[in-house]
């Protein structure tokens, strides 16, 4: 039995039939020929979500994406430091003691997942820090990913490629090109080293780097354009900065700028494990986002309580008819 014929079969309420519903709905929305913006928020990248995700890509189920800076550069650090990789399944009985014995061997903890330092985030560091000095001193200006696109895209980390590429799903993004959007880029292990080089002098001028002003600008100029003909959903993994800052673009175009012809988001599903309240964002419901202006009465609306490790992989089967 393939997986979709078995979540067919056997998840038929409560959570389980929600994620059915979600799912048919993500199917029914693109293959309408609409457009789907994807937000990953948590450590989604870390948990190895670019095996689904970067499929998702490949056959055009995802058309824009919006990301913390961590998922950003942890799909580059699994790409190449994998083998690295060190899992804890007893993390929760860790003792303080442990855990300093994990930082002094620079093993970085994510939950039951320990990221080294070394083969992953100063790899990178090297890699990248060509980009923004070359950058820097041509006088030009580029956005995270970019930068990212442009050292994946380059070659330069093959040789580093540690699990099979075609699971890397910024690896795919950089293939197509993908608008990318990442709020609050700083709040990242790139995005500290990034200000260490401009403290130092390394990078002179910090606008070498386009910040999250500029990609609200950039995502407003990209919904006006693709909305324009066709509707544009919004699939939410997780709560935070990765979807609260992309799903205000609707609400900015209409009550800052004017622009009242405008859709709104004409799908809407988040994946979460944060109890359902009216005081964390994360756990409203979706109904609550009519009141801001940025899902309508009719946007179809979908809600999963649970692990979006385990979901988001499960809805992207039955979109890819797995």
């Amino acid at each position: 039995m393939v997986i979709s014929e078995f979540l067919r079969k056997n998840f038929k309420h409560f959570n389980a039939a929600s994620l059915i519903d979600a799912a048919d709905g993500y199917k029914k929305h693109v293959e309408s020929g609409n457009k789907m913006l994807v937000t990953l928020a948590g450590a989604m990248s870390t948990a190895e979500l670019g095996i689904s995700l970067a499929e998702m890509i490949r056959e055009g189920k995802v058309h824009a994406i919006s990301c913390t800076g961590a998922n950003l550069e942890e799909d580059i650090f699994n790409l190449v430091a994998h083998d690295y990789y060190e899992r804890i399944p007893n993390y929760r009985d860790l003792s303080p003691q442990e855990e300093q014995d994990l930082l002094d061997r620079h093993m970085n903890r994510v939950t039951d997942t320990c990221i080294p330092e070394m083969e992953a985030m100063r790899r990178l560091e090297g890699v990248v820090l060509d980009e923004w000095v070359k950058a820097d001193q041509a006088g030009e200006a580029y956005f995270p990913h970019q930068f990212f696109y442009k050292v994946l895209l380059s070659g330069k980390l093959e040789q580093y490629y540690q699990i099979d590429p075609k699971n890397s799903w910024l690896l795919e993004a950089a293939k197509k090109n993908l608008p990318i959007f990442v709020p609050g880029w700083e709040d990242s292990t790139l995005g500290n080293m990034y200000s260490g080089h401009c403290i130092s002098g390394d990078v002179k001028n910090v606008n070498t780097m386009k910040g999250g002003i500029h990609y609200m600008m950039e995502l407003a100029d990209w919904y006006t354009q693709i909305s324009a003909d066709t509707s544009i959903g919004f699939f939410q993994i997780g709560g935070g900065i990765a979807g609260d800052f992309p799903i205000c673009v609707v609400p900015m175009l209409h009550q800052d700028l004017g622009r009242t012809n405008i859709p709104l988001w004409g799908y809407f599903c988040q994946i979460s494990d944060s109890t359902t309240s009216y005081g964390s964002y994360s756990g409203a419901v979706p109904n609550e986002k009519i009141t801001w202006g940025k899902l309508g009465i009719d946007t179809p609306k979908y809600i999963v309580e649970s692990d979006a490790t385990i979901v988001a992989p499960l809805i992207f089967a039955i979109v890819l008819d797995k």
